[in-house]
């Protein structure tokens, strides 16, 4: 907050809840829910948190183009400049002992790695932020560009974001390979 005065963080659940506690009581109007973004609940069990259109239309637009800034203006969008894109930990979880198929299907990411894609596509306005060790990265572009980003940086956060994906799907592809249908039927007896 401090290398980007004015910034808004909009985030999901259990990431929204370390920002608050991090900030404590000086979250002011910098810290929104997705839910309150997009004006959709999370659904049951947190099957969909951000997939929606508003959210896509904050990521994608190209804030340059006049008939993109009408969009923006018509469905009072803000646009999103940047992505911090933890995905669920699949390949971790696949590796452990005792991982069943379903197991492995509940730990597929479908949300996060969309939102990476969208700002990654987009990097000539947006960043695509998936490794952690990055952060201080991000902090310091902001703080030497008066909280902006610079098109080297997004550029590079752009060819790293769609490596991650590429990795993390061909992770799921792996180890669906080895799955066969009697081992998913084990998981759900009442399908056929």
């Amino acid at each position: 907050v401090a290398a980007c005065p004015g910034v808004k963080i909009i985030s999901t659940g259990g990431t929204f809840g370390k920002i608050e506690s991090i900030l404590g009581g000086a979250t002011g109007d910098c810290l929104q829910a997705i839910e309150a973004f997009t004006g959709a609940p999370e659904t049951e069990g947190g099957l969909v948190k951000t997939l929606s259109r508003k959210k896509s239309l904050a990521l994608l637009t190209e804030t340059y183009c006049e008939s993109h800034q009408n969009d923006l203006e018509k469905e009072a969008v803000t646009p999103i400049d940047v992505v911090i894109g933890n995905l669920y930990p699949f390949a971790d979880v696949v590796s452990g002992t005792d991982v069943t198929p379903e197991l492995a299907r509940m730990n597929i990411d479908i949300g996060g790695p969309n939102m990476v894609r969208e700002a990654a596509k987009n990097f000539h306005r947006c960043a695509a932020i998936v490794d952690p060790n990055d952060y201080s990265l991000f902090l310091d572009e902001l703080k030497s560009n008066n909280g902006a980003m610079g098109l080297e940086f997004r550029f590079a956060c752009m060819k790293k974001a769609f490596d991650h994906i590429a990795t993390y799907n061909r992770a799921i592809a792996d180890y669906f390979e080895g799955i066969n249908p009697d081992q998913v039927r084990a998981c759900y007896p009442k399908i056929h």
